[in-house]
């Protein structure tokens, strides 16, 4: 499902999807940037180090579309700011809570 230029991968017959992550760490906020290259961007606070900026990306999606951080799983790119994380959420609320982030982020 293609929603607000995300693909929105259903896994586990639609219990789940995986979304691609840009992310940008040891930034001066933590939030959603928006769409970018297909990719939704993040910027967190954490440093790239020791997997600092990766929790701080869980907790991040996580907040964003209303989960828990275990709802929330780095399935690739741990070292790189390309990212693939599976939510623990149909295709369809995905694309609904991911709206939801979008207009919330700051400008």
């Amino acid at each position: 499902m293609v929603a607000d230029g995300l693909e929105f991968s259903p896994e586990d017959g639609g219990q789940s999807v995986r979304l691609r992550l840009r992310v940008s760490a040891g930034a001066s906020r933590r939030r959603v940037l928006g769409v970018h290259g297909g990719a939704l961007k993040l910027s967190v606070k954490a440093p790239p180090e020791k997997g600092k900026a990766n929790k701080d990306v869980v907790s991040l999606v996580a907040e964003s579309f209303g989960l828990t951080p275990s709802d929330v799983e780095i399935l690739s790119g741990e070292t790189s700011p390309d990212k693939v994380v599976r939510l623990a959420l149909s295709p369809q609320e995905a694309a609904a809570r991911c709206r939801n982030a979008l207009l919330r982020s700051p400008p």
